[in-house]
């Protein structure tokens, strides 16, 4: 999914990326990450507009965020054009990159994990820890892998 615009009315907040997001989350955690009733452009700016962080990033050896909410650009402090280039390992501290690559592989294998922690840093260098996280793997109709999505709403500066 590289090459995502920044989600908005015209793009109709990324609503084919955002239903990836969604399907894949109800396959692999069996819950709604948003409302079922609504229809799924309104779901992708609810999204979008949402008071929790939610995060993607694509398959290259090196993964790429191709998504972020705008609660997620706020406490990276990352425009669109900043976040959707940044790999995604980048987003935790040289010391912590190991534990999260460990997570990623965790999830990879098992399709999902509940409940990580870890410690994450925004550009302009503030720490905070991220609590409660839900990281689920993304696959499309056919069954193709397209990365991975995270989503949480506790976090904690350090």
């Amino acid at each position: 999914m590289a090459g995502l615009s920044e989600p908005n009315e015209q793009n109709r907040y990324c609503v084919e990326h955002i239903n990836l997001l969604i399907d894949s989350y109800r396959h692999y955690i069996g819950k709604d990450l948003v409302d079922p009733a609504l229809d799924r452009v309104e779901a992708a700016k609810n999204l979008f507009y949402a008071p929790f962080v939610l995060v993607s990033h694509d398959t290259a050896a090196d993964p790429i965020f191709n998504y972020a909410n705008k609660t997620a650009l706020a406490l990276f402090e990352m425009t669109w054009p900043e976040f959707t280039v940044l790999p995604s390992r980048q987003s935790a501290e040289p010391p912590n990159r190991e534990e999260r690559a460990a997570l990623l592989s965790a999830v990879s294998s098992q399709g999902y994990i509940e409940n990580y922690s870890g410690v994450r840093i925004s550009k302009s260098g503030k720490r905070f820890m991220i609590q409660q996280v839900t990281v689920w793997n993304l696959r499309d109709r056919q069954g193709q892998y397209q990365g991975q999505a995270a989503v949480y709403s506790t976090w904690q500066y350090l």
